[in-house]
């Protein structure tokens, strides 16, 4: 059974960093792209950022470009999200998703086959 658990979400002060892990169990991680989406309140969900499965290619919403960024984790099996330089309408669950492919590839749709819970990141003024 395949698993994903976003940790690391909370409150921040704009300006402010946070670290947000997916900790995925359950597949082979090495051959999954990894993607982070957000969905702030009465918004649709949104692309964040994405990552091939060798971490060679990542890919950003224009939104995050050069605040976020994402990579495979020291720890096996986890994907991070480092935030910084946060604004408050950076605010909304964040949520990670993985999906299989074969070629070392991104993906910034929403065909993700597999979700997280989400994480709460709230950013004040």
């Amino acid at each position: 059974q395949v698993q994903l658990v976003e940790s690391g979400g909370g409150l921040v002060q704009a300006g402010g960093s946070l670290r947000l892990s997916c900790a995925a169990s359950g597949l082979s991680f090495s051959r999954y792209v990894m993607g982070w989406f957000r969905q702030a309140p009465g918004k649709e969900r949104e692309f964040v950022a994405t990552i091939s499965w060798s971490g060679a290619n990542t890919y950003y919403a224009d939104s995050v470009k050069g605040r976020f960024t994402i990579s495979r984790g020291d720890v096996k099996n986890t994907v991070n999200l480092q935030m910084n330089s946060l604004k408050p309408e950076d605010t909304a669950v964040y949520y990670c998703a993985a999906d299989y492919r074969r070629a070392d590839t991104v993906l910034t749709s929403e065909s993700y086959a597999y979700w997280g819970q989400g994480t709460q990141v709230t950013v004040s003024l």
